[in-house]
């Protein structure tokens, strides 16, 4: 792979990246501020999966990290799937493994961070 196709590479995963992350940020703040939801399902899974205080949660800054790792996702993994020079079906059973890797393991690193500033429920002592 020569410098220039690695630049261009970058270059695409930025613009992707953008593309992807205002789409996203803008659709779910819509969703949120027309009141038709109260939260997104990702914040819902993180409610549920870590015992998160709903109540507690700063809801615009949660689709703002939500939406940031959602572009990272999408955008890496087109961009690297782009790169390898292998069959069509290969690329799709690496697309498909490495999106369920990344979502797991990002999802999982944003769902500790919050736990460790505090917003976890505070649990009875009967």
């Amino acid at each position: 792979m020569t410098t220039k196709e690695i630049w261009f590479n970058i270059f695409m995963f930025l613009i992707f990246f953008l593309i992807i992350f205002i789409i996203l940020y803008v659709f779910n703040l819509w969703k949120i501020k027309s009141k038709k939801k109260r939260s997104i399902g990702e914040i819902k899974y993180l409610v549920n999966k870590f015992d998160l205080d709903e109540k507690n949660l700063k809801v615009r800054s949660m689709i703002l990290w939500i939406c940031l790792i959602d572009a990272f996702i999408i955008s890496f993994i087109g961009t690297f799937i782009f790169m390898l020079p292998i069959e069509y079906i290969w690329k799709f059973l690496i697309g498909f493994v490495l999106l369920f890797a990344l979502i797991y393991s990002l999802y999982e690193i944003y769902g500790r961070h919050l736990v460790k500033k505090g917003y976890q429920r505070k649990r009875r002592v009967k």
